[in-house]
């Protein structure tokens, strides 16, 4: 298995500006030390499953987009949440789809939560530090 090396969050997401964003809201609120960007859902598969085994020090949680360039956020999900070592980790959705069929879809393959982004810089900031408040600080996870 290969290492984290520490990681506490990990960030899929393509869009630069979301990623800085989201960046901006755990450091303002001192959540997550160590983030890890992804940009793209083969990027993603490639650090969570390194040659084909998965990581010995999970991240305490993962920020999902769903419409990734490669690989799309639905099939990143399904394969952390098939997975024995990496199923308990909270995964939240965070996309600017509200159509329900993404919604059920998530929730049905096991997302812990599902955040539509927030236009609005302010509110954007906030749901992602609330999220994290919850998911890094709050949230009692069973040990691996």
């Amino acid at each position: 298995m290969a290492k984290c090396n520490g990681v506490e969050l990990v960030v899929v997401e393509d869009d630069p500006n979301d990623v800085e964003l989201i960046k901006r809201a755990l450091k303002k609120h001192n959540i997550a030390n160590d983030v890890k960007v992804l940009l793209d859902g083969a990027e993603a598969l490639d650090y969570l499953f390194p040659n084909g085994n998965v990581l010995d020090s999970m991240p305490k949680m993962i920020f999902l987009d769903l419409k990734l360039p490669k690989v799309n956020g639905i099939e990143i999900l399904e394969k952390i949440k098939t997975n024995q070592a990496l199923k308990n980790i909270p995964v939240v959705i965070l996309s600017s789809s509200k159509e329900d069929p993404d919604i059920k879809k998530c929730y049905a393959l096991g997302a812990n939560s599902y955040l539509v982004k927030p236009v609005v810089f302010e509110k954007f900031v906030e749901v992602v530090a609330e999220a994290g408040l919850y998911w890094l600080i709050l949230n009692e996870s069973p040990k691996n």
